[in-house]
């Protein structure tokens, strides 16, 4: 099960990064994080560029509302929605798992 944390500002997800994968997409869940595939290179923040697309994609969510707050050089990633209450969130990624 995915560990959703509050924040004064909304919601932290935590993400496990799978840099340089040859497509991009959800891998299911792992040590209670999303597991996330990203073709894009782990060079200058261009996978984690792509993981915030990605989560934004997956989600329907806006730009203004998911921001990487914890892990750029790390693949164990936290990242901010804002806007979502947990509730909604953890029903929308129980269906990207399922």
């Amino acid at each position: 099960m995915i560990q959703l944390a509050d924040h004064p500002d909304g919601v932290l997800l935590p993400v496990r990064a799978q840099p340089g994968a040859r497509k991009a997409g959800v891998l299911g869940e792992q040590a209670g994080a999303l597991k996330l595939g990203v073709a894009a290179p782990p060079q200058d923040g261009r996978a984690n560029a792509a993981v915030v697309e990605l989560v934004r994609d997956l989600l329907g969510l806006k730009r203004s509302q998911v921001e990487l707050v914890a892990g750029l050089k790390d693949r164990n990633k936290k990242l901010l929605i804002r806007g979502v209450a947990r509730a909604e969130l953890g029903a929308r990624i129980a269906a990207l798992i399922e």
